[in-house]
C-alpha cells in the first residue's frame, strides 16, 4: 500500500509529469460540465414550460432522449460515433473538435447534465405559487423581466436541493471518461492495478478521493441552502 502511495499519490491527485490526471482532470470535467449545463439549462428551463408547443416540444424531446439513454452511449457517441461520419469529417472545424477525446467528453457530459437540469429548474418554475406570479406582475414586471427578477431567481433557490444531487451523480458519472482516454481518477487508478495488481488498494484510494469531494460539495450545498433557503424553514 505504502509503494502504491509513493508510486501514484502524484497521477492519482493532479499530473504524471506530462499531462492533468486524477483528481485535477476529474474536477476540470465536473467543473466544465455544469457550467456549460447550467448556463444552457436556463434559457431551455423557460422554454420547457412555454405554452407554445413549437418551443416547448423541441426542448422536451432533448431531454426526453438525454435522460433516457445512458451516458456511457452518449460519450461512445460523441467520441466515436460523430467522428466516423465522413461529412463531419470532411468539415474543418467540426473534424478538429471531434479529434479531441476531451472536447467529446465534456459535450456529452455538457448535453447529459443539461438534460436533467433542465427539467429540474423547469419543475421549479412550475410548483411556483401563482400568487407569487400574480404579485410581481401587479408591480408592473412581465416578459423577460418577470423571469430575470422574480421566477428564475426563486426557481434557483428552490432546485438547490435537488440540482446538489444531480452534481453529486455527474461526478460520480465522470468514471465513464476513461472510455475516452481521459485520465481521470479511475483511469489512474486502473493503471495501477494493471501495474501492481493490488486491486482493493488501488480502486479503494479512488474511493476514498471520491467520497472526500462528495463530502465537500454536500458540505457547500448545505451552507448555500442554509443561506438561500431559510425562508422556508419554521418561523422563530
Amino acid at each position: 500500500m505504502i509503494e502504491l502511495l509513493q508510486a501514484y499519490w502524484q497521477p492519482f491527485l493532479y499530473s504524471d509529469g506530462h499531462q492533468i490526471t486524477g483528481l485535477a482532470m476529474t474536477l476540470w470535467l465536473l467543473s466544465a460540465a455544469l457550467v456549460i449545463g447550467f448556463v444552457l439549462s436556463i434559457p431551455l428551463s423557460i422554454a420547457r414550460v412555454s405554452s407554445r408547443r413549437w418551443i416547448r416540444w423541441p426542448v422536451q424531446f432533448y431531454t426526453y432522449l438525454f435522460r433516457g439513454t445512458p451516458l456511457y452511449i452518449q460519450l461512445l457517441i460523441c467520441y466515436t460515433g460523430i467522428y466516423s461520419i465522413a461529412a463531419v469529417r470532411a468539415q474543418p472545424l467540426l473534424n478538429e473538435f471531434f479529434r479531441d477525446a476531451m472536447n467529446c467528453t465534456i459535450l456529452a457530459f455538457a448535453l447529459n447534465t443539461c438534460a436533467y437540469t433542465t427539467e429540474i429548474f423547469s419543475g421549479a418554475i412550475r410548483s411556483m405559487a401563482h400568487g407569487e406570479i400574480e404579485a410581481a406582475k401587479a408591480y408592473g414586471l412581465s416578459g423577460w423581466k418577470l423571469y430575470a427578477y422574480v421566477i428564475m431567481p426563486s426557481a434557483l433557490r428552490r432546485s438547490l436541493p435537488f440540482y446538489s444531487n444531480e452534481v453529486i451523480l455527474m461526478l460520480h458519472s465522470t468514471t465513464v471518461a476513461f472510455t475516452a482516454t481521459i485520465p481521470d481518477v479511475l483511469k489512474v487508478a486502473r493503471d495501477a492495478n494493471s501495474a501492481t495488481f493490488l486491486t482493493f488498494q488501488s480502486f479503494g484510494i479512488a474511493a476514498i478521493i471520491y467520497l472526500c469531494v462528495t463530502f465537500i460539495l454536500v458540505g457547500l450545498f448545505r451552507l448555500a441552502e442554509r443561506r438561500w433557503l431559510s425562508f422556508l424553514g419554521p418561523a422563530h
